[in-house]
């Protein structure tokens, strides 16, 4: 396959993917190209030891993951030069976490890995069990266990609210 017609046929998929995680259209979109930049420079590098689109989600997480990296580190200087701020946004915060949505969102930010992820693959990301797997380098029946475990861990830190 070449990349004309993977980026034809998957473009949509790793923009949904990455939107699910990221819940951004902007980063959505950037870490998108960012993947499929990536992909043309290596495209060689592809074994065929998984599907091409199971390939492009683990080259678009890893993207996203690093993302994140740079993210916080900014967040983190910017919090130290701009207290007064990032404690009016806190205050904001709280107001909203009164909201049910955004409570279940709370429970699943702060939910351990691999828990989050695969909750996210499976329910917004709409991955199979055996997609998530494939990404996560492990057998269908774990991610199936994992996404029931994290459901159980999001009712029950529901319920304890």
């Amino acid at each position: 396959m070449d990349f004309e017609e993977m980026y034809r046929l998957y473009f949509k998929d790793v923009y949904l993917f990455i939107l699910a995680m990221s819940k951004s259209p902007d980063i959505a979109e950037e870490i998108t190209q960012e993947t499929f930049f990536k992909v043309l420079k290596n495209i060689n590098k592809y074994r065929g030891e998984c599907s091409v689109k199971t390939w492009l989600f683990q080259i678009a997480k890893n993207t996203y993951l690093s993302h994140i990296k740079k993210t916080k580190h900014q967040e983190t200087e910017d919090k130290i030069s701009d207290s007064e701020s990032s404690s009016q946004h806190s205050m904001e915060s709280m107001c909203i976490s009164k909201d049910e949505a955004l409570s279940i969102y709370k429970v699943l930010h702060y939910l351990e890995e691999p828990y989050k992820e695969v909750f996210t693959l499976r329910t917004l990301g709409e991955l199979s069990f055996r997609e998530i797997g494939e990404i996560f380098g492990r057998k269908e029946g774990w991610a199936r266990v994992t996404y029931h475990r994290a459901k159980s861990k999001i009712r029950e830190q529901i319920i304890f609210k």
